[in-house]
């Protein structure tokens, strides 16, 4: 299914990275909810993808039906359903996603700015932007290295320099 670059996106990271069987199942899971998802009886033209076996990202073309606060309301709930059945957490915002090599790893706040102090995240490190909204910000701005990030604004006194 094609989506127009301005289609709006959510995405929820999970605390841990899911095993192969477990994003194969939660992807079922989700492809039946985005078949069934709608805003004020109008059909939504949605899908969901998992990336890394720790994002789900959810899509919506709003150009034939806008998610209302209702049908938000419909996707977090499958989304707490989901923390729930898969022993996860997708609400911790708090929970700051990087890259170091191939893997995709997660730290909570304060294990971030450790992470940091000790050199292990760099200016150049890739970091995750899960408050991006728009499919096009997500291809684009999304992973982003660490100095082009909202991460240095808040974190980037913390970063070693060589000075």
């Amino acid at each position: 299914m094609q989506f127009p670059e301005n289609s709006r996106v959510w995405i929820y990271q999970s605390d841990r990275e899911l095993t192969d069987i477990e994003t194969a199942s939660l992807q079922q899971q989700l492809n039946a909810f985005t078949q069934e998802w709608t805003a004020h009886s109008h059909q939504l033209k949605a899908a969901a993808l998992i990336k890394y076996n720790r994002f789900i990202i959810l899509i919506v073309d709003e150009s034939q039906a806008g998610a209302s606060g209702c049908s938000i309301d419909k996707s977090v709930n499958v989304m707490k359903q989901i923390e729930q059945a898969y022993n996860i957490n997708l609400f911790d915002r708090f929970n700051l996603a990087y890259r170091e090599g191939s893997r995709v790893l997660s730290a909570p706040r304060t294990q971030f700015e450790e992470l940091i102090k000790q050199g292990r995240i760099t200016p150049e490190t890739t970091v995750f932007n899960n408050v991006v909204q728009t499919l096009y910000d997500l291809e684009t701005k999304w992973e982003v290295p660490f100095k082009n990030s909202w991460h240095a604004q808040l974190f980037g006194n913390l970063i070693k320099t060589n000075a």
